[in-house]
């Protein structure tokens, strides 16, 4: 194809910050811990579980429901940990709706490497909203999604929704 100048380099600087993380480092076990909420993008807290923004998004506002413990398969979770991870996929839903006006969403979990759990022992329940026609050439010829909202004005807002 033959686009453009100002369209073959397309700059997206939060994707920066991916390639050069940690990948050592359980981020999930972190939030889990912490007392710096905000720092860690957690949105919700329950009794085993929590809600998490996705800091590298598929789509913004992509938000993750996590159990606490690291659990690798949902065989695994009890059964109050099961109902928190939908009961959460749910307040995240009304909670997009609210703050991002989402049209619909893609929920579901990655299980295993070759499931595509980027984090294979501890599971996570994906999150994300989505809007007719939100498909466009960015992800597909460009391998560039783009983010409308920057993640720390979202998380606050997404935060004061759920008050």
């Amino acid at each position: 194809m033959d686009f453009p100048k100002a369209v073959e380099s397309i700059w997206a600087p939060w994707r920066v910050e991916y390639f050069s993380i940690d990948r050592s480092r359980d981020f999930l076990t972190e939030a889990a811990q912490t007392k710096d909420d905000a720092g860690h993008l957690v949105v919700a807290r329950r009794k085993n579980t929590f809600l998490i923004m996705n800091r590298f998004h598929y789509a913004v506002g992509h938000m993750m429901a996590v159990p606490y413990r690291k659990v690798a398969d949902i065989a695994n979770l009890t059964t109050e940990e099961q109902l928190e991870l939908w009961e959460l996929a749910a307040h995240a839903q009304k909670l997009l709706r609210k703050v991002v006006n989402a049209q619909g969403f893609n929920i579901g979990l990655n299980i295993g490497k070759c499931g595509g759990a980027g984090v294979a022992d501890h599971l996570h329940l994906h999150i994300v909203p989505r809007w007719e026609g939100d498909s466009n050439f960015m992800p597909v010829i460009a391998d560039v999604r783009v983010m409308p909202e920057a993640l720390e004005s979202l998380y606050a807002k997404l935060v004061a929704a759920g008050v």
